[in-house]
């Protein structure tokens, strides 16, 4: 983190969170039972640890956008939203996520910056949804 950091700040480059489940032999892409305290925590430590290195090059911390499965987790499940959103609000940032879903309730609803994404690269419903194929 602390040479990403250091190399965004040399480019004029903002910095976002990404943080992740606790799964890193699936680099977070695999779904798990989190509760949505777990969640929080798991996600402010995470941030935490940014922002140690933000601080150190004094830079802004831009936004927080969930990262692999729990991204998906999170669009559907408006507890595990909530949590996530606290964390922004924590942090006093905007909460990156995708349109018409929890992501964009809990934030309203919670009042915090939102700052909507689309992915060129993936497929949606006609209801507008997002559909993530998993490949094996």
């Amino acid at each position: 983190m602390d040479k990403t950091v250091l190399l965004a700040k040399e480019n004029n480059v903002k910095v976002g969170a990404h943080p992740s489940l606790p799964d890193h032999q699936g680099f977070g892409r695999r779904e798990m039972v989190m509760e949505p305290e777990e969640l929080a925590a798991c996600f402010i430590y995470q941030v935490g640890a940014l922002c140690g290195f933000l601080t150190r090059y004094d830079m802004p911390l831009n936004h927080v956008k969930p990262h692999g499965a729990v991204y998906g987790m999170m669009a559907r499940d408006l507890r595990l939203a909530r949590a996530g959103m606290s964390v922004a609000k924590t942090f006093n940032v905007p909460f990156m996520g995708l349109a018409g879903t929890c992501h964009q309730e809990a934030a309203e609803e919670m009042g915090v910056p939102f700052i909507a994404e689309w992915f060129a690269d993936l497929e949606y419903s006609p209801e507008g949804k997002l559909i993530i194929t998993k490949y094996s």
